[in-house]
C-alpha cells in the first residue's frame, strides 16, 4: 500500500509540474516573444531621419521600409540600442548623439589633392564626388575647400558630427532562425 501511495503522490506531482511549468520549447516559441526586437531578429522599420534644425535628411515614407537583422551592426549603434525591446507597431522618437551615430568629424579625414586632377565641374565647395577604396568600395567625398593649386576633400561620413533625430515605427519582426 505504501508503494502505491508513493507512486500516486509522485504521479500527481509530475502532472502538477507539467501543467505549472511550460516546456522549454513552449517558452522559446512564445508568440509574444516573437514580436520583440532582439538580437538575431529580422526587423522592418519605417523611419524619418532629420537634423537638429528639423530638416529631413532621409525617410522611408512612400518607399519600402528598412529591413535589417538586429545585433549585426547593420544600422548605427545608437539606433540599434534604442530599438531593442520595441514591439511590432510601436513608435518612438529617438535622438542619437554623434558618438553613437557616425562619430565626430575627424580632422585627419581632410586631404589635399592637386586641383588639376579634378574635373572643372567638381571645383565647387559642397560638390560630392565618389572615391574608391583600395578594395574597390565606393565612398562619398565632399569638396571642402578650393585653393589656388589644391582642393581640400573631406572623407568624413556626411553625417559625422551631427546629432540625428529619428521618428521610427517598428513593422514586422521575424524571430532568429538560430536557437
Amino acid at each position: 500500500m505504501k508503494g502505491k501511495l508513493w507512486l500516486l503522490v509522485l504521479s500527481v506531482t509530475i502532472v502538477n509540474f507539467y501543467y505549472t511549468y511550460p516546456s522549454r520549447a513552449a517558452v522559446e516559441h512564445d508568440p509574444l516573444e516573437q514580436n520583440i526586437v532582439k538580437d538575431g531578429s529580422t526587423v522592418t522599420l519605417e523611419y524619418t531621419l532629420s537634423g537638429d534644425d528639423g530638416t529631413v535628411i532621409e525617410s522611408s515614407k512612400g518607399k519600402a521600409p528598412l529591413k535589417y537583422i538586429h545585433g549585426r551592426r547593420q544600422i548605427i549603434r545608437g539606433l540599434e540600442r534604442e530599438l531593442a525591446g520595441m514591439k511590432t507597431g510601436e513608435e518612438k522618437s529617438i535622438k542619437i548623439r554623434p558618438e553613437d551615430g557616425y562619430g565626430a568629424v575627424d580632422p585627419k579625414a581632410f586631404r589635399e589633392f592637386p586641383r588639376d586632377k579634378l574635373p572643372p565641374e567638381a571645383l565647387q565647395v559642397g560638390t560630392v564626388l565618389t572615391a574608391r577604396t583600395p578594395d574597390g568600395q565606393a565612398i562619398p567625398v565632399r569638396v571642402h575647400e578650393v585653393k589656388e593649386n589644391v582642393v581640400v576633400l573631406d572623407f568624413n561620413h556626411p553625417l559625422a558630427g551631427k546629432t540625428l533625430n529619428f521618428e521610427v515605427k517598428v513593422g514586422e519582426i521575424q524571430p532568429s532562425d538560430t536557437k
